[in-house]
């Protein structure tokens, strides 16, 4: 049977991840700040791109927070084109990394994915900040204070909680090992 470009279940899972970044700051709601500390819109577009690849990854990244935009109002309109920019970044450089970076051992690749998708991901958001939607008022101090100070307990989730979300979907055959 020749294989075609489009999947099905690779539709289906990055259109769940995308619901569940829409869900997930719902949510965490209650807790102030939740989205800048604990940066639940992220979990699941690194996610959609560690296991659906670049094209679905880049597609849950702009969806999932266009979408919550829209019907939650988070993030505001305001926050809204670099947090885009941002997570589809992370969507599609987690995609890349994934089908790029082999080392013959599977946690060291998923760790190097990810981490690769997370800072590649932050510099695009600042650089996107700097030069386009905050110019001439956005600061080095500014960006490594929301995209690592601020944001560290939600990257720590992200490293802990990925990683084991990926190799099980392996294990259960749910997904192809790449």
């Amino acid at each position: 049977m020749k294989k075609t470009r489009f999947d099905t279940k690779q539709l289906v899972f990055a259109a769940l991840c995308t619901a569940l970044g829409v869900v997930l700051p719902i949510a965490l709601h209650g807790i102030p700040n939740a989205g800048r500390i604990l940066l639940p819109m992220h979990l699941p577009v690194l996610l959609s791109g560690l296991i659906c690849g670049p094209f679905w990854g880049l597609l849950c990244g702009v969806l999932t927070p266009a979408l919550s935009s829209l019907i939650t109002g988070m993030p505001p309109a305001a926050v809204l084109p670099a947090m885009l920019c941002e997570l589809a970044a992370y969507g599609l450089i987690a995609g890349v990394l994934r089908r790029t970076v082999h080392t013959g051992k599977r946690i060291a690749d998923i760790y190097l994915q990810l981490i690769g998708a997370m800072l590649l991901g932050r510099a695009v958001y600042g650089v996107m900040n700097a030069l386009v939607f905050s110019a001439g008022s956005y600061s080095f101090g500014a960006f490594v204070s929301a995209a690592f100070v601020t944001a560290l307990p939600g990257i720590l989730i992200q490293l802990v909680l990925l990683p084991a979300v990926v190799i099980l979907l392996e294990k259960t055959g749910v997904l192809s090992k790449p």
